[in-house]
């Protein structure tokens, strides 16, 4: 059930010897996930699973691989890392401690800014219809908000849904209170409640006389 992450590397590559570092720090921060250093002396393994150049990093569980990163780059190994060890089995004993902490993390996230949008995607690039449907709503309006990917944190995904009870994605949060989805801000839309529940952005013209003054 636990994590594994082969590195797949070469002691003639610079850039090998640097995710290897990143690698050291990555083990001692998940202590459930194991990490295998895999040199070119294994031909066969390499040629198994496609493996052209160093580094490379695959991505088990159960045995079964579930991604895979190609080059040095440290961040999305990082967060990689991060996002498949969120589904590992946590130590005995560490439950009730791990799930008070990810409360407080997202209350601090539902608390990041006055209007808080948990999407699929980015506000440039939604990666759903109803997430692409929720922005275009919210811009049309002249809303204020900043957004949370929750593909980049399988973590925050999972746990904001039994935090607030919404079960789906677009959520949306005003003052750290949860609103609701796509259906409920467009209900709000046609109530013309919505301009009065969520902030609106600073319109250019006051930024201007603001900054004049």
């Amino acid at each position: 059930r636990s994590l594994v992450v082969v590195h797949f590397w070469a002691p003639w590559a610079p850039q090998c010897a640097q995710m290897n570092e990143v690698m050291a720090a990555l083990a001692r921060e998940h202590s459930h996930v194991t990490f295998v250093q895999e040199a070119e002396a294994v031909p066969e393994v390499s040629e198994k699973y496609g493996i052209s150049s160093v580094p490379t990093f695959l991505f088990f569980k159960n045995s079964q691989k579930v991604d895979r990163l190609d080059g040095a780059h440290a961040p999305e190994l990082t967060q990689k890392v991060q996002r498949h060890a969120a589904g590992t089995a946590p130590a005995p004993g560490s439950g009730d401690a791990a799930k008070e902490e990810l409360h407080a993390r997202l209350k601090r996230l539902i608390s990041a800014a006055p209007c808080m949008l948990f999407m699929k995607g980015s506000p440039k690039e939604p990666r759903c219809g109803f997430s692409r449907q929720m922005v275009e709503i919210l811009s049309q309006h002249g809303v204020a908000f900043s957004s949370f990917d929750v593909f980049s944190d399988e973590e925050v995904r999972q746990g904001l849904k039994a935090f607030s009870n919404w079960p789906t994605y677009p959520q949306l949060y005003v003052a750290g209170e949860l609103i609701g989805g796509l259906d409920i801000v467009k209900e709000l839309e046609a109530s013309g409640e919505l301009d009065t529940i969520c902030p609106k952005a600073q319109k250019l013209e006051d930024r201007w006389v603001n900054c004049v003054n």
